[in-house]
């Protein structure tokens, strides 16, 4: 194991979040139990196994290590990662890794996947991550990750199992999908990255943007920058329904007693205790 960056974790009815969040430094995330990573402003040596990845937006501390992370890949030997990534910056994304490919003299073999608002993506047989757009300065997305589960329809449910297989042999669709879902994360928005999107309010785990907390900073300023304020978790407080909140993202401005004193000032109860400041 190598560690050459700092990484926090937090386990949650039974997913592993893994990462690293800081405005205008570096954001990278991993959910291990769900083989998916988001953003890759740095690469953790050990995040490198994961095979998929999804991008917010190309802002350098969330995209600055996708050399990185392709690179190793190769050099291990594993296979070309999938990569997805807001459709408009696609192209300069490649043009990026060919770049590095002449510098470095290596081989960036991966493939780049282009989504827009309301693409699906399914992730094995169990999972879809769906992409929204959020509001930031330049396009972002956000993604949420439902789990799949199929139930029996109710017109079946008194069949015997000798008939319910007999119907799904005969080509008859005897299951209805029902999606839940189990993680959400916005990257960089202004508020109405949430309001426009209340799917991330329901998310079993939510990590949200929480980049600016003091009292003296003017939210139509931070809005206007594609960003949030305490103030506006305080706004929304009845509309999260999720069991556990990540505020992460915060600004270099604050220290991290700062920031803790000015996120439990503005929500002394922290949400009912599911807000998590990540620092």
């Amino acid at each position: 194991m190598v560690d050459n960056i700092p990484l926090l974790s937090h386990v949650h009815n039974g997913l592993t979040i893994e990462g690293y969040s800081r405005a205008a430094v570096q954001t990278c995330w991993r959910v291990n139990e769900l083989k998916l990573l988001f953003d890759v402003g740095v690469q953790p040596w050990d995040f490198m196994g994961t095979p998929t990845m999804f991008i917010s937006h190309a802002h350098l501390d969330h995209i600055a290590a996708l050399p990185a992370y392709v690179s190793r890949r190769r050099m291990m030997k594993m296979d070309p990662p999938i990569i997805y990534l807001p459709d408009s910056a696609v192209d300069m994304a490649w043009k990026m890794l060919q770049t590095f490919r002449s510098l470095d003299r290596g081989a960036m073999p991966c493939e780049l996947i282009g989504l827009l608002d309301g693409d699906e993506t399914k992730i094995g047989r169990e999972y879809v991550v769906k992409s929204m757009n959020v509001h930031h300065t330049i396009d972002a997305l956000g993604f949420i990750v439902y789990q799949r589960r199929h139930k029996l329809k109710p017109e079946y449910l008194d069949l015997p199992g000798e008939k319910i297989r007999d119907l799904k042999m005969a080509g008859t669709e005897i299951t209805t999908e029902q999606r839940v879902p189990v993680f959400a994360y916005t990257g960089d928005t202004s508020p109405k990255g949430l309001d426009n999107n209340p799917e991330f309010y329901e998310s079993k785990i939510l990590i949200s943007e929480l980049t600016f907390a003091a009292p003296e900073h003017r939210r139509s300023k931070i809005h206007k920058h594609g960003h949030m304020h305490v103030d506006d978790y305080r706004e929304r407080a009845d509309n999260f329904k999720n069991e556990l909140i990540i505020g992460s993202h915060a600004s270099t401005r604050y220290t991290d007693v700062q920031i803790r004193r000015f996120v439990k000032k503005a929500l002394p109860g922290m949400l009912d205790d599911r807000l998590k400041l990540w620092i």
